[in-house]
């Protein structure tokens, strides 16, 4: 791929899982990156112990890489769970991990923070869902504002009843909660979540590039490493500096071998922000 002069980073939830959760920050510094992001550590607890959020902030400070990222509690997105915090019956899980997550961040200087919108369920209507998770995403901007970063919503694919699907439907929550009064959030703009609920991604970019305020990427069909799929990563990374966009990348891709085997199609000098 074209050296764009892009700053790429590790999604340690999707990377090196070959090791322990606390051992990837250090993976990820021994592999060339200096920056890391991760889903939200602890699928099951919304609040887990002090003495698990030190261990993971140690993990982090000794490797000596920069955690951009972190996600909100999300609930087991391996599982049937996809977010919480437009769910009634779940909200209170979200509120309640909120401080946390942001703690985490005042202590590492995490600038984003991912808030999966939810799954649809049965026992609300869809306007009801809407509407609080349009609350509990200012309430998380509110909170993540405190430090000076930005809450992220993504459009996300597969099977779970999602409802943010196109780059449109997150761009519209993004607006609403702008609206609201919290400029602090912003869209995580997937390219392969986007090329696989069959969105155009290249019209996507050019749609919604102001409010792009972080990149992943996978290639698409198969959410491998870049040059797996048929997923023009390299001209859509291309659309998105042309269109002004200058944060980070993360390479949230499933590798098809280990981690580091999966890396080769990106020069390790590439992936140190300083290159």
């Amino acid at each position: 791929m074209t050296d764009h002069g892009i700053r790429y980073l590790a999604n340690c939830s999707m990377l090196f899982t070959e090791r322990p959760l606390l051992e990837r920050p250090q993976a990820a510094k021994d592999a060339g990156f200096d920056a890391i992001e991760f889903w939200w550590p602890w699928p099951d607890q919304p609040v887990p112990g002090d003495g698990e959020v030190d261990s993971f902030v140690s993990a982090v400070r000794e490797a000596d890489v920069q955690l951009v990222g972190l996600n909100f509690f999300a609930g087991d997105l391996a599982g049937p769970d996809c977010g919480v915090l437009s769910i009634p019956a779940r909200a209170t899980e979200f509120r309640d991990n909120v401080d946390v997550t942001v703690g985490i961040g005042a202590q590492l200087g995490v600038s984003g923070f991912n808030a999966l919108f939810g799954n649809r369920v049965d026992e609300a209507s869809p306007e009801e869902q809407d509407e609080l998770g349009r609350e509990q995403l200012g309430l998380a901007a509110t909170a993540a504002g405190r430090i000076g970063a930005t809450v992220l919503v993504e459009s996300v694919s597969g099977p779970k009843p999602y409802p943010l699907r196109t780059a449109a439907d997150s761009a519209a929550v993004v607006a609403d909660v702008r609206t609201a009064g919290h400029d602090n959030i912003g869209f995580l703009c997937d390219l392969f979540h986007l090329a696989n609920n069959g969105d155009d991604v290249s019209a996507a970019i050019a749609a919604y590039a102001d409010l792009i305020a972080h990149v992943q990427i996978a290639d698409c069909p198969g959410r491998g490493e870049p040059g797996t799929g048929d997923l023009d990563l390299d001209k859509l990374l291309g659309d998105l500096l042309a269109r002004g966009y200058d944060g980070w990348v993360g390479l949230e891709y499933k590798p098809t071998t280990d981690t580091e085997a999966s890396l080769a199609w990106l020069p390790t000098p590439r992936r140190s922000s300083h290159a």
